[in-house]
């Protein structure tokens, strides 16, 4: 393609730098903009309720005239669950998606009320061609099936971008398409955006083929049930659990809604071909405990998860038996694991056995390329310029690292933010400015109005808790016509502190009685002034800054 105008090719992360999640990625050239991915990143613990982050897309909404498409690469939660948003935002033309994805997508706008019809399927075949782009899509190994990488060639050069994925010589799934990136190589990429989530591991991640040989041996050889939690998204593995259980005839309970929905679409897209083997709860009462597997959710420790309620006797069809043999099929995702060991500790005191992911026991293996497979990329697709993408800052860092030992010039690696943008000229590439990115929160229906202030009412809330005052002010006379009424929650119990209660009801009528004998007052004047005086009033004596809420009611009412 010909750039007769000089005009740069722009590459910008709207999410997905310096965190893991929240994956979106542009590429935009003159007139036309391709998004790839809208994933949404789970919320820390400090986002007291905050179901979901997502990406700020001001950017898009400025530009939305030039988008051409959303480019799906896979169906994993950090890289759609951002569309049913998305789409409420901003009108995307088209969604190039793969099958599997597509069918995910679905399900999300259904439960959202949205209707959206115009899908492409993503296939090894589909090349996608616009006045500027030219995009086709490159097989890859990921823990979900109908992974892709997109090569994308530009007026200003080829960009390749890895979407998730591993390296697995015995996959369960298909294998990447090692000789198209190969193809893509030799012809020339400018830059390559790689994923970075594994960077900071060395070696090689584990075949699949050997989990499926471990959970293949525990499966057959246990005398009594086994319960397996795993995560929902991993379909190829689910796919495997199910294929062992008929080798050695036990029917598989299914708990957890995503499962549900997981082993729905594996069965709709052929994935799973026997729903023969998929009973109730109640039916298991007619089958020995070594014709039974349990499936489900929970590996993260989720308190309202499937596991986690069997563990806790609060799941009402299953209870624990002494020999039962449970399998953490899962890595703790970073943040989880406290909550995991809780759940593993009163799996122990039920007497069950518990088996977790270890060195000695392969019962799970991460979708990510570690060190050695990403050296793997890099010498395949020896790009001129290399931007890590989707992991944190230290990530990133290190992925840049292997990146220079692989043959990347320093000069020509770039470790980004979300907003910085990316130029490709002619062949060259250079970072040039920042547009509008950062964290927009979702709260249930909620999408945007949840602040940071908001956020630090909650904190102070969940730490100091809440207090209302009740104010009845007689208009005429400008005075209380009753004492204050003072509840709380969360800041004290009232009636082991009533001797605290009366003193801060004493506080309140004080400072009410003197703002209103200045003269005429406002409810915002009052409110402050009373917050203002209270606040370090009750500090000084709980060592506690409660949010105070004060609630003023007039009367008007003449003096007998």
């Amino acid at each position: 393609m010909e750039n007769k105008n000089n005009i740069p090719t722009r590459v910008i992360a709207l999410g997905g730098l310096g965190e893991v999640g929240k994956n979106m990625y542009l590429i935009e050239h003159d007139s036309e903009i391709l998004v790839i991915d809208a994933g949404v990143m789970f919320p820390e613990d400090g986002l007291l309720g905050v179901d979901y982050v997502i990406q700020d897309v001001s950017y898009l909404k400025k530009n939305a005239s030039k988008i051409k498409g959303l480019f799906i690469t896979h169906g994993h939660e950090d890289h759609i669950g951002g569309i049913p948003f998305l789409l409420q935002a901003i009108n995307i033309p088209k969604i190039y998606t793969p099958k599997i994805a597509k069918d995910l997508i679905e399900k999300k706008l259904v439960e959202k009320n949205i209707k959206y019809e115009n899908y492409e399927i993503i296939t090894p075949e589909l090349e996608v061609k616009t006045k500027y782009f030219n995009i086709t899509f490159v097989n890859t190994t990921h823990s979900i099936p109908d992974s892709y990488a997109f090569l994308i060639k530009t007026p200003n050069g080829t960009i390749f971008e890895t979407g998730d994925f591993k390296f697995d010589l015995t996959p369960v799934g298909p294998m990447a398409d090692i000789h198209k990136m190969a193809q893509a190589g030799a012809n020339g990429v400018t830059l390559l955006l790689s994923d970075s989530t594994n960077a900071l591991s060395s070696g090689y991640s584990k075949s699949e083929s050997a989990v499926d040989s471990t959970l293949n041996d525990m499966i057959g050889r246990h005398y009594g049930r086994v319960i397996i939690a795993t995560f929902a998204s991993n379909i190829y593995r689910i796919k495997h659990i199910v294929e062992t259980c008929k080798k050695y005839n036990r029917k598989i309970i299914v708990f957890g809604r995503s499962m549900e929905n997981s082993i729905e679409l594996a069965l709709n897209n052929g994935l799973i071909n026997d729903k023969s083997l998929f009973i109730e709860a109640n039916d298991a009462k007619s089958l020995k405990r070594n014709e039974i597997c349990i499936l489900c959710t929970g590996s993260q420790g989720e308190p309202l998860a499937a596991l986690s309620r069997i563990a806790n006797d609060q799941h009402k069809q299953i209870s624990l038996l002494g020999d039962d043999l449970v399998i953490f099929s899962s890595n703790p995702i970073p943040g989880n694991a406290e909550s995991i060991n809780k759940i593993i500790n009163k799996l122990y005191l039920k007497g069950v056995k518990v088996f977790t992911n270890s060195e000695f026991s392969d019962v799970h293996t991460s979708g990510h390329a570690k060190e050695e497979e990403l050296k793997w990329m890099l010498r395949i697709i020896k790009p001129k310029y290399f931007m890590p993408m989707h992991g944190e800052y230290r990530m990133l860092k290190r992925h840049a690292e292997i990146g220079i030992d692989c043959g990347v010039k320093q000069e020509n690696t770039f470790i980004c933010s979300n907003g910085d943008v990316l130029e490709l000229l002619n062949g060259t590439v250079k970072k040039n400015g920042t547009v509008q990115a950062g964290d927009v929160y979702v709260d249930g229906s909620r999408v945007g109005d949840i602040g940071s202030v908001v956020i630090k009412d909650r904190k102070l809330m969940s730490q100091d808790g809440i207090l209302i005052t009740i104010l009845n002010i007689n208009t005429l006379t400008r005075k209380l016509l009753l004492k204050p009424n003072v509840t709380a929650r969360g800041f004290v119990l009232v009636n082991e502190n009533q001797e605290l209660m009366n003193k801060i009801e004493k506080k309140i009528a004080e400072v009410v009685n003197n703002f209103l004998a200045k003269g005429p007052y406002t409810y915002t004047d009052l409110k402050n002034q009373i917050i203002l005086e209270l606040l370090p009033f009750i500090n000084n004596l709980t060592g506690r800054k409660p949010i105070i809420l004060p609630v003023i009611m007039e009367v008007n009412q003449a003096n007998n």
